[in-house]
């Protein structure tokens, strides 16, 4: 077995928080179930193991610094070297001891060493509590299935246009790790939603974590957004305001005809109906035409002269 401090990758004088720090990293990077195909992580992962059963304990450190025990926690007293935890060579090497004073009888050099039994459990103690935290908590037999904890979600935004809200496609979301992700709109959505991509988040010891996707409506140029209901504004020359006319509106799904009655003034509003966003009960809301009169584009000399003769 290798010096305790060369497996972890501390110095001698490494402070506890170190010392379990380092551990840490070692059992999540070697752990037997991260590594099915490394037939190697099993003896490194027991290694590290096996380092921090000496380091991570107090009284073990101190024993191991004054040379009374080994790299794998057996005594170096006389007569006891060689001497394996369940009495052969080959036992359990996660096994931990203590050093008691003899009584009568005791053992050689006045001292024997009385082996405790960690009920099973390969990590003995310390070892354990990390990995309650690193990989849930493990079962009192060996071999028993851990309940491994899901990765961590992560928060992702996504800015959509109108007319995706209203139509509800297939978007791309951009991943902070450089993913790019489909996300099929629901039906219904607004500004500030979240959607949960299960599986998508981070990848931890056990299942992946979600993605939380927040929605964001984008500004438009064309349609402000009122709730479920779009406003719109319809430029309409002048003489199609005095007239009449049928003109083309432009709504989230392709334009559609609009009649503009004859005598329209500016800030005449026209409503159509089901033309807005979806709503949650079903439906959609209304796109409303605000007109806006437009004179001619450099000048008309016919209705100047009219308008001068009134």
């Amino acid at each position: 077995m290798r010096d305790p401090y060369e497996v972890l990758g501390v110095a001698k004088n490494a402070s506890a928080k170190d010392i379990k720090s380092a551990y840490r990293k070692l059992a999540k990077k070697h752990h037997p179930d991260q590594n099915p195909d490394d037939s190697k992580a099993k003896d490194r992962f027991a290694q590290a193991n096996q380092a921090y059963e000496i380091l991570g304990d107090e009284k073990q450190r101190a024993a191991f610094d004054r040379g009374e025990i080994d790299a794998e926690g057996k005594p170096r007293f006389q007569g006891f070297e060689g001497f394996h935890p369940g009495g052969a060579p080959g036992g359990d090497p996660f096994a931990g001891f203590r050093r008691q004073q003899a009584g009568p009888g005791g053992g050689p050099g006045g001292a024997h060493f009385e082996f405790r039994s960690t009920g099973g459990d390969p990590f003995g103690g310390g070892a354990g509590d990390i990995f309650s935290e690193l990989f849930g908590q493990a079962h009192a037999q060996r071999g028993g299935p851990r309940q491994t904890p899901p990765g961590r979600d992560v928060n992702v935004t996504l800015d959509i246009t109108v007319e995706e809200a209203a139509t509800a496609p297939k978007v791309t979301a951009m991943f902070p790790d450089g993913r790019k992700i489909a996300v099929k709109l629901p039906a219904y959505v607004e500004d500030g939603q979240t959607i949960r991509l299960k599986g998508q988040g981070e990848q931890g010891l056990g299942q992946p974590g979600d993605a939380l996707v927040k929605i964001r409506l984008r500004r438009h140029p064309l349609y402000r957004v009122e709730g479920r209901d779009l406003h719109v504004d319809l430029s309409v020359p002048l003489k199609d305001a005095v007239l009449g006319a049928k003109l083309a509106v432009e709504t989230p799904t392709g334009r559609v005809a609009v009649n503009v009655p004859a005598w329209s003034s500016s800030d005449k509003v026209l409503r159509l109906k089901g033309r807005g966003l979806p709503e949650k009960t079903g439906g959609h809301g209304n796109l409303y035409a605000h007109v806006r009169v437009m004179l001619p584009e450099g000048g008309d000399p016919e209705l100047e002269s009219l308008m001068r003769h009134r």
